[in-house]
């Protein structure tokens, strides 16, 4: 045994067996060294994997008698005795195999060792077939495609059994392949379908694996067997209405020409799901400048009252004449929305100056209850980082400030820290919020610098009052209010300056909301059980930042509760 260092990752280490020559090293030899260099390192299972799989890749130049192709079925064949490590190991050398095969250390050819080798893997997989070893059907399918197990080799395992019936390799084959059908093991049966070249099951087969949803198993077979296969695919999902499926088949193999229709409709689908998610700018994206497209993302505007969206694709794409019969009924629903005018708040008041600012500072000290949110401008590339905290919505029920975090932090950073330290660590002011604690996460990852958002007191996350809350802030608003939110506006660009007075109203609306409905809370006793609501006290929350510890990042569940109660507080000053 020896320690490789190119094989240490910095936490451990994995032992490894030089391995400098094969020529004397029996295969059961080589796989205990395996084993007990998978032991005794102290990688992380992935890392052991990898390095292993690494230098048997290597160690297969290395002389393994009687090739290595061959080598490695006699490896197979033995691995079920290892238990517990056989199938991880087996994945292991056929994988290793596979890379010694597209190395520059793979002679051209050895043809001897490879019909050897071709000849022990099709016996091999009868023999796993019949139960007689034990391994699983992955690595049964893997093992005839890198050995390159054809029928020819079956028919001369078969004969060299001395099989009392004298099948033939695809008369066995087909029987088999049956009974994975039966089983449902659709996967494998595709796999030995295609490897066989056989294509016996007919078009049923498909209906089977799209009603049992393998469809990863149904676009295989389907590709397999070519464009009128993918073609009836594409049927069975429009006519199961599973649209994504549908769509997805007909862009990766060009057939949308071949289902207009369905593909129109399969558009529109992505589009309201797009829209219900409130991403219009993706959606739009989406459109790509078709009209018809675009008409109907007006309507899902117009149907969601998000008017400010309707008259910028109008006036964008030049849709004048649009028809304006859905507008009774656009009203109709956009009442079923509360609006900031329904809670009686009084003013809200921009802040992007120091000044006003510290106004607000000062008014919200006073208060005994606050209401908090933030918003950020949405981010859809995959993998990229969230853009930062835009602005902070911080209230009482007749008062909302609403701060413009990116002027202020460049500003006047130090003074926005004071200010909202002096408001977030107030024991006085008991701060609401719904999953305030990842908006606290997010805040301290825009802004790393600051103090103010690495430490909290009083603070109360409304979503852990209640004990299954259900379609966030706008669901509980509609069981304690009676009225629902319009949350179209959720993923708008936050921004852009000036925000509209529409982006400024739904800000508003979900920090005063908040308050009204701790008042609620307050109100009704914990056996109210209509309510579901616990003794809310408990769970107010405090988080001061310790530097001595390790820095960790912080995880939205991951607070301290604090003991403190006080007397019912009023809700504004």
């Amino acid at each position: 045994m020896g320690l490789d260092p190119e094989e240490a990752d910095g936490h451990g280490t994995l032992c490894l067996h030089a391995f400098s020559d094969l020529t004397h090293v029996s295969p059961l030899v080589f796989l205990y060294l395996l084993k007990e260099c998978y032991i005794h390192g102290s990688c992380k299972a992935t890392k052991k994997f990898q390095a292993l799989q690494h230098r048997v890749h290597q160690v297969l130049a290395n002389n393994p008698q009687p090739g290595p192709s061959t080598f490695i079925v006699y490896c197979l064949n033995l691995l079920p005795v290892f238990g517990v490590y056989g199938e991880g190991f087996s994945h292991l050398v056929i994988s290793a195999l596979r890379r010694y095969f597209k190395s520059a250390s793979a002679p051209a050819s050895n043809q001897e060792d490879a019909a050897s080798a071709r000849s022990l893997a099709a016996r091999l997989f009868l023999a796993i077939v019949g139960g007689s070893v034990a391994y699983d059907e992955k690595v049964m399918v893997n093992t005839l495609k890198v050995f390159d197990v054809g029928l020819a080799s079956i028919d001369e395992a078969l004969s060299r059994e001395g099989s009392a019936s004298s099948s033939s390799g695809s008369a066995f084959l087909e029987e088999y392949i049956s009974e994975l059908i039966k089983s449902k093991s659709f996967m494998t049966a595709v796999s030995l379908l295609e490897h066989f070249s056989f294509s016996f099951p007919g078009e049923t087969f498909l209906q089977q694996m799209v009603e049992d949803k393998d469809f990863q198993a149904a676009e295989k077979w389907a590709t397999f067997m070519g464009r009128p296969s993918l073609c009836l695919l594409v049927q069975e999902y429009g006519s199961r209405n599973m649209l994504k499926q549908a769509y997805n088949v007909m862009k990766k193999h060009y057939l949308q020409h071949e289902f207009p229709e369905l593909c129109y409709k399969c558009k529109e689908s992505a589009l309201k799901d797009l829209a219900e998610k409130a991403c219009w700018d993706v959606a739009e994206t989406k459109a790509k400048g078709d009209r018809q497209l675009l008409e109907y993302l007006v309507y899902l505007a117009m149907e969601a009252g998000y008017y400010e969206k309707v008259d910028e694709l109008c006036e964008r794409y030049s849709l004048e004449g649009l028809p304006k019969a859905q507008e009774a009924e656009v009203d109709l629903v956009n009442k079923c929305f509360l609006h900031l005018n329904d809670l009686a708040v009084e003013e809200v008041v921009w802040v992007d100056e120091v000044n006003g600012l510290r106004e607000a500072t000062s008014f919200l000290e006073g208060c005994k209850v606050v209401g908090l949110d933030c918003e950020w401008k949405p981010n859809y590339m995959k993998g990229s980082k969230p853009n930062k905290v835009s602005i902070m919505q911080i209230g009482s029920d007749s008062k909302i400030f609403i701060l413009d975090l990116i002027k202020l932090y460049y500003d006047a950073s130090e003074i926005l820290d004071t200010c909202l330290s002096q408001i977030l660590q107030s024991y006085s002011t008991l701060k609401l919020g719904y999953n305030f604690q990842c908006d606290i996460k997010q805040l301290a990852l825009s802004y790393g610098d600051l103090k103010c958002f690495k430490s909290y007191d009083m603070l109360l996350d409304i979503q852990n009052v209640f004990k299954e809350p259900c379609g966030g802030l706008s669901g509980l608003t509609k069981k304690i209010l009676g009225v629902g939110l319009n949350k179209t506006r959720r993923n708008s660009d936050w921004e852009q300056r000036p925000l509209t007075q529409n982006q400024l109203e739904y800000a508003a609306l979900d920090a005063a909301v908040l308050i009204h409905i701790f008042r609620h809370v307050r109100d009704h006793p914990p056996h109210d059980t209509t309510l579901e609501t616990v003794q809310w006290k408990s769970h107010i929350v405090s988080h001061m930042d310790n530097p001595k510890k390790s820095k960790k990042k912080p995880k939205c569940h991951s607070t301290q509760t604090s003991d403190s109660t006080f007397n019912k507080p009023s809700s504004s000053s």
